[in-house]
């Protein structure tokens, strides 16, 4: 902001001044002594030039009362000295990766023959005094309109774009590439961002692919998922924003000054909230589809249905809605309704549920489906129960364990509301020790998902006792027909070792462990071949027996 180094033109005493103020070029010496420490490059961004350079008062800070850099020379004179000054301070460091004149102009401009002049007038000051450094030109209509503006005029340029809230194709961008091949100069995205994990990785992945380097923006913000900090409100300066919005009495300036100088210390890297998921979407899963857990989940445990794994859309979990576009598709769209805890397409919220997590997974709709990857302590037979809520029944769930769909599909109870919240008990769960996954599938939606807890029963591992009791409802002798079907009951989702014996009881091999659900399972048998819900084979079946080795349950004889 050019005020940290410079006074309005306003408040100069003598009109045309130029009194300089020490406090901006200590602030960038400070900040250039870290990035040089850190081998960081800083490139210089005019983000407020002297009146704004744009309508938009939250870019540039521009005053309506009075003129813009484009209403008056005064401005536009300041401005180039401000250059000279800064290139001068710094032509001889190396740490300095450039020089980004004038951040996102937005003004009605003729062909942009006015921003091409004062262009060209800094660069000429800028060169008087400094040819090593590069000049970042951006266009008019925040930094993407460059009529006028071609060719380069400057044999050290870089021609550079912003792009929000645009599709990730190759359109979107073909037409800074046309300009990078037409004059031959390289071009840059100096600012992205503002959106969900989804666009994160698509814009990243696009750019990348092209040979494009960028920036994104913001680093930090208050109170907001769509960056990789998030800086917390401070109760003062909420009663600040509820005065400027007109809500509250106005406080003293003793009280305003505080409330500041909290949010200035809320600020702080180390006080800000980390969104793991935001890096991990801008640099691992542009490389990657391969999900990775979000936290430790370890089971037995609770894990909060927020913490689905990391990774892309239809890989860590299936939503709708994953991003905006609304630039090109002239629709504003929440990619997260709830605008909490995480960016990623997944809707989330704070919760109110008294026995659970603070923030659950909301607007659910069917087809929509969330990841977990956990680590069992244990081999074991989990219970597992979930918290939920819903204003009707008719939501409906079906789990994935460890790539296996179980048959079983579970009801969502009307609970009497978004946010009245009870327990669901989905039955015990069989997981080996060590890493495993468990999808939830929301075949119907309409329902919020709070948390899921897993308790050991117990009931042993495998090889071994089999959790849970087992019984075959009889046995078939010979003959029978081709189709029959012979069921047998489990009491709880179990992996069952089958393995094939002939009629003297010699083993002839194993179809491995399969996990069956609870209730009524079958086997069907046609004479060469064996079927069942969880199960099949082509080879010529004499006996078929359902247990494991060293505890056979019961033996289907087929003979």
């Amino acid at each position: 902001h050019y005020k940290l180094f410079t006074l309005p033109i306003e408040d100069e005493t003598v009109p045309g001044g130029r009194t300089w103020l020490e406090k901006g070029f200590e602030m960038v010496d400070s900040l250039l002594s870290w990035c040089a420490a850190n081998e960081m490059y800083l490139i210089l961004d005019l983000h407020g030039a002297p009146g704004g350079q744009g309508y938009d008062a939250a870019i540039s800070d521009y005053d309506d009362t009075k003129p813009s850099l484009w209403e008056d020379a005064y401005n536009r004179a300041k401005t180039i000295a401000l250059w000279r000054k800064l290139a001068a301070r710094y032509v001889n460091e190396p740490w300095i990766g450039g020089y980004d004149l004038i951040n996102e102009t937005n003004w009605n401009l003729s062909g942009n023959a006015m921003l091409r002049q004062l262009y060209e007038d800094i660069v000429q000051t800028i060169r008087a005094v400094d040819t090593k450094h590069i000049i970042f030109i951006e266009g008019n209509w925040f930094a993407n309109d460059f009529t006028g503006l071609t060719p380069p005029f400057d044999d050290n340029m870089v021609y550079s774009f912003h792009k929000y809230w645009s599709y990730n194709d190759q359109g979107s961008i073909q037409w800074m590439l046309n300009m990078r091949d037409q004059y031959n100069i390289p071009i840059w995205c100096g600012e992205s961002g503002e959106n969900s994990n989804v666009w994160f990785t698509d814009a990243i992945k696009l750019f990348e692919q092209n040979d494009i380097g960028w920036a994104w923006w913001p680093m930090k913000k208050v109170e907001s998922i769509a960056g990789p900090l998030s800086i917390k409100y401070s109760s003062g300066y909420q009663t600040l924003l509820d005065y400027w919005e007109g809500r509250a009495a106005k406080p003293s300036s003793e009280f305003a000054k505080n409330a500041l100088m909290e949010l200035a210390e809320n600020a702080k890297l180390e006080n800000c909230d980390y969104h793991p998921d935001v890096i991990d979407a801008m640099f691992r899963q542009t490389q990657t589809d391969i999900t990775i857990p979000f936290a430790v989940n370890l089971v037995p445990g609770i894990i909060p249905a927020v913490h689905y794994d990391m990774g892309t859309n239809e890989e860590a979990y299936y939503d709708s809605q994953v991003a905006d576009y609304h630039v090109s598709s002239g629709t504003w769209t929440a990619w997260n309704n709830g605008s909490a805890y995480r960016n990623d397409g997944v809707d989330i919220e704070p919760s109110s549920d008294s026995e659970g997590y603070p923030f659950n997974v909301g607007w659910i709709e069917s087809d929509e489906w969330l990841k977990y990857t956990i680590f069992a302590t244990k081999t074991d037979s989990f219970n597992v129960k979930v918290r939920v809520s819903s204003p009707s029944d008719a939501g409906l769930i079906q789990l994935i364990i460890n790539n296996k769909v179980l048959n079983k599909k579970i009801n969502i109870p009307n609970t009497g509301g978004w946010q009245n919240w009870e327990t669901l008990d989905l039955g015990n769960l069989y997981f080996p020790h060590g890493i495993n996954s468990i999808i939830f599938q929301f075949i119907n939606g309409g329902f919020n998902l709070n948390q899921i807890e897993f308790t050991a029963t117990g009931a042993g591992e495998l090889p071994g006792e089999l959790p849970g009791s087992f019984k075959l409802e009889q046995n078939y002798p010979n003959p029978f027909n081709a189709g029959t079907r012979i069921p047998f009951y489990i009491s709880v989702p179990t992996q069952i070792k089958i393995s094939i014996y002939d009629t003297r009881g010699s083993r002839i091999t194993d179809l491995g462990n399969t996990l069956f659900d609870a209730g009524e399972q079958y086997v069907t048998w046609d004479g060469t071949t064996a079927e069942g819900n969880s199960v099949s084979s082509g080879i010529y079946y004499y006996h078929l027996k359902v247990g494991n080795d060293s505890a056979v349950k019961s033996m289907l004889y087929l003979r």
